[in-house]
């Protein structure tokens, strides 16, 4: 398994226009939930317990993200709980078939989201090459909130000395390290 140093670098290879990182910030996080949300209109009981597939995914995650990283673990634990808790509170006030209408638009406007920050940064997304970048991304979110508040500074500078630090604009320039040193 790779580190999550590794992971991260991989991820930040597709990632260095600001203004990508910034759609991500806001892209992300809704497709993340409007997938929690949609899993979260499947339940089944476990004795007189309710479980929804959106918690059993949301621990499977956790546990996951935890094996990269405590301190990531525990911030994305806290999200998809929270996302899990808002998720079961819109299902109760819209229906099943509402909450699932939601989710998809949702889903949609997030990858629309997305389609405009790779269209800046004038690379494609990082799944195309490695669909596992798909868990990364999330994490990667999570992990650029830390370095804006000045925190995981090693992590940031292992990424860095990789493939650079962010940039302004892009626009499809090669990384000034090549790819296969990450």
């Amino acid at each position: 398994m790779k580190s999550i140093e590794e992971n991260l670098t991989q991820y930040a290879a597709y990632h260095r226009d600001r203004r990508n990182i910034a759609t991500h910030f806001c892209g992300v996080p809704m497709i993340v939930f409007s997938v929690v949300l949609a899993l979260a209109t499947m339940s089944f009981s476990v004795g007189t317990v309710p479980v929804t597939l959106a918690a059993i995914v949301s621990i499977a995650a956790c546990l996951y993200y935890f094996r990269l990283d405590f301190v990531f673990g525990v911030t994305m634990a806290v999200v998809l709980f929270l996302m899990c808790a808002a998720s079961s509170e819109i299902i109760q006030r819209l229906g099943i078939g509402a909450s699932l209408g939601v989710a998809l638009a949702v889903f949609v406007i997030g990858w629309a989201i997305q389609g405009l920050g790779h269209k800046f940064e004038g690379v494609k997304p990082a799944f195309f090459d490695d669909a596992k970048q798909l868990l990364i991304g999330p994490v990667f979110v999570c992990a650029e909130v830390y370095f804006i508040a000045g925190a995981r500074g090693p992590i940031r500078r292992h990424i860095e000395e990789r493939v650079g630090p962010t940039c302004g604009k892009r626009n499809g320039r090669p990384l000034p390290i090549f790819e296969s040193d990450i």
